[in-house]
């Protein structure tokens, strides 16, 4: 195995030189890989409410022999993962935070060796990695790999405290334009499958959505109750960001009282409905000792080749149409130019902008 380990350092110095959690996982299974040289490594992280339904997320495999690891895409619908009791031994190592071993079968039909490593961060149970072996690992292997899974920890919270909102977890505005174009610009295409097949993803067909949620009389709610209530209020605004939409959906806070969402979804009409399941969410809620509390919203479609600047400022102009307009509802850039009350965007017209 010594040979092994400069090839093993690399992808370590690689894990922490990403900033990509995509890239961030793939090279976690190389490095395993070529360190171990097993019959197969495998990262499941879990996907879902903490408290409610959740799911095994494949974020990379990789088989002995095989070049490049393989994942779920992207937009994977949540409901075709395998459920989290599924996987009871990898559901045990988690809960357990510990590491579960299940030898090969009496029978033979399972000839392998599985070993299961708990991957938590911030005493969050996150996923687990699964290492696939003709014989059983020694405990001095075990300890490297969770000596690896510190380092990929450590680096996992720093990734998480340079890229999250400190009141509300949600991503902040910096990590926006990256994801933006990383993901609304992901065509149809030939995606990877949890069973290492390749197929076309069909979720390419659809288009991606971005919306401003801006919340209503938010400096009133600070004037009158305090900035402390004020930090109240935006958390549970960021939960019922949470519950009303996928696991996969991206949700920022982009400072005060602005959110942002970026979506992805077959047609106008479903984005719109999405948006308006959000408002009717929060209108819904009642807020302890503020009591009801609104949003503007405003989205619009993105755009082959669009800016992310560029797509914000639509969304925005429609989340001001909104505000000028009762506020407590939902605007589409695109059906407002349609019917002639806003300019396209770049013609200001007859249509005061800001």
């Amino acid at each position: 195995m010594p040979h092994t380990v400069p090839s093993a350092i690399d992808h370590l110095a690689a894990l922490t030189g990403y900033r990509d959690r995509d890239l961030l996982d793939v090279t976690l299974a190389h490095a395993l890989m070529d360190l171990l040289a097993p019959l197969g490594v495998a990262v499941y992280k879990l996907a879902g409410e903490e408290q409610g339904d959740q799911r095994w997320l494949l974020r990379a495999r990789i088989d002995a022999g095989q070049p490049t690891a393989v994942s779920d895409p992207p937009w994977v619908a949540f409901e075709t993962l395998p459920a989290r009791e599924s996987l009871p031994h990898h559901d045990a190592s988690l809960r357990r935070q510990a590491v579960v071993e299940l030898g090969p079968s009496p029978d033979g039909q399972a000839p392998q060796t599985t070993t299961v490593f708990p991957l938590v961060a911030e005493g969050e149970g996150l996923g687990v990695i699964e290492v696939r072996s003709a014989q059983r690992l020694t405990a001095g292997m075990k300890r490297t790999v969770c000596s690896i899974l510190r380092i990929y920890r450590n680096f996992h919270g720093l990734l998480d405290y340079s890229e999250r909102d400190t009141l509300t977890g949600l991503l902040n505005r910096k990590t926006f334009d990256e994801a933006f174009l990383k993901t609304a610009h992901q065509g149809s295409g030939v995606a990877a499958t949890g069973d290492g097949d390749r197929r076309h993803d069909d979720a390419g067909l659809s288009k991606h959505w971005l919306g401003v949620v801006d919340i209503d009389h938010f400096k009133h709610v600070n004037d009158r109750f305090g900035h402390l209530i004020g930090d109240e209020v935006l958390l549970l605004v960021a939960r019922i960001l949470r519950s009303t939409f996928r696991f996969h959906d991206r949700l920022y806070r982009f400072g005060g009282e602005e959110f942002v969402v970026l979506l992805r979804c077959p047609q106008e009409a479903d984005a719109a409905l999405a948006f308006e399941r959000l408002r009717a969410n929060m209108e819904a809620y009642t807020f302890p000792q503020v009591g009801r509390v609104t949003a503007s919203i405003g989205f619009t479609e993105v755009r082959p080749g669009d800016a992310p600047s560029a797509a914000f400022e639509r969304a925005d102009r429609a989340v001001y149409h909104a505000k000028q307009n009762g506020r407590n509802q939902v605007c589409n850039h695109e059906a407002l130019v349609r019917s002639g009350v806003l300019a396209p965007a770049g013609k200001v017209g007859d249509v005061e902008l800001f």
